[in-house]
């Protein structure tokens, strides 16, 4: 009989042959190559080298996926891994997450708790009204009639609080600002204060409601996705004291739920859903491209270099694109998971799939 040890080396064994036939073998150009460093089980925690040694650089990895969330260092040790309800006396618990905090909390919480990365309490708040959102490093509570917003200092009090004529669809935040969308098609952008600063309502389509919304580093550039029949891309760019619309494109058929939006390539470029592929629109150019892409996008990763990795998605039939910037795939490796999560750190890329993530690097041939 095979003990429980032996049987995840076999599996183990397995997964890193798929890997390297999926991955490792797959140039991206000819000078480079997507090396495998690590794989490691989020249930046993055992971490197996793959070849190559790279230096660690003290990077956290947040990471959330089925029903596992946690953080996991650059050499692949495990700082928090947690499922995600374990211990829960109610039904069931919703997942507020980023790379500097995290809380569990109830459908309508009486208070919640903030965690960092190393399970440590950074604030309780009793009676929030909502539930935690973080972004741009900071901790925001979203109303419980999903019409306010309200920004929190490092001890949970509450600096200020904004309300919406709708309820929100969508929110980013950078640079102190935070960029929201409505139902009624409307985005705002908030300062530090709490004070409108900018208003804007896109229409032109049949039903009118923002559907994604992303804000540059600096604050100075708004993308955004709105209506149904037709969607439309936007892009909104400070100019004097005000913002105009710099870019609008027609995306037609469109979908009707939220959409991924992201600022890549340390803001020279946004990426974006869009009908049957993605969508890339270079700032400089002010040029659009549409890369052809059959199943939905599950992830989409930084993107701060040459390359965007991207998953598909087809119930659990995965597939990993590399795509080299501006627009050209270079490989696809397909995989079957059930939930993934993809995430980068400059020459590092961390993905996970099925019950493991695994690291690689970009590196030359």
């Amino acid at each position: 009989m095979i003990n429980n040890k032996k049987k995840y080396w076999i599996i183990a064994g397995i997964l890193i042959f798929l890997v390297y036939v999926f991955f490792a073998t797959q140039p991206i150009p000819p000078e480079n190559i997507l090396e495998p460093r690590w794989l490691t089980s989020l249930e046993s925690g055992l971490v197996i080298n793959m070849g190559g040694s790279s230096p660690e650089t003290g990077a956290i990895i947040p990471f959330y996926f089925g029903n596992r969330f946690g953080y996991i260092d650059d050499g692949g040790q495990f700082i928090l891994n947690r499922i995600q309800g374990e211990g829960s006396n109610t039904s069931g618990t919703y997942l507020s997450f980023s790379v500097h905090a995290w809380s569990e909390y109830e459908a309508m919480p009486s208070s919640i708790e903030v965690f960092d990365p190393n399970n440590q309490l950074i604030m309780a708040v009793n009676e929030p009204g909502g539930y935690p959102v973080f972004l741009d490093g900071r901790t925001y509570i979203i109303g419980s009639e999903q019409n306010s917003v309200s920004s929190l200092d490092e001890n949970g009090n509450i600096n200020w609080t904004y309300t919406f004529p709708a309820p929100l669809t969508a929110i980013d935040a950078a640079a102190g600002f935070v960029l929201a969308g409505t139902l009624d098609g409307a985005i705002e952008l908030i300062d530090d204060s709490g004070t409108q600063i900018f208003s804007f309502e896109p229409g032109g389509s049949r039903l009118s409601v923002i559907l994604g919304c992303a804000i540059s580093k600096d604050g100075s550039m708004l993308a955004v996705i709105s209506g149904i029949d037709e969607q439309r891309f936007l892009l909104i760019e400070k100019s004097g004291d005000n913002f105009r619309v710099m870019y609008h494109e027609r995306l037609f058929t469109g979908f009707r739920r939220p959409v991924l939006i992201k600022f890549i390539e340390n803001d020279k470029k946004i990426v974006f859903e869009r009908n049957n592929g993605l969508g890339i629109y270079d700032i400089a150019s002010r040029t659009s491209i549409t890369i052809p892409i059959e199943d939905e996008i599950a992830a989409i990763d930084s993107g701060d270099s040459r390359y965007l990795f991207v998953i598909g998605s087809n119930g659990t039939r995965k597939n990993l694109i590399c795509i080299k910037l501006p627009g050209e795939i270079i490989f696809s490796a397909p995989f079957r998971s059930e939930a993934v999560f993809i995430e980068r750190r400059n020459s590092r890329i961390f993905a996970g799939g099925d019950k493991s993530i695994i690291s690689f690097e970009l590196g030359k041939k």
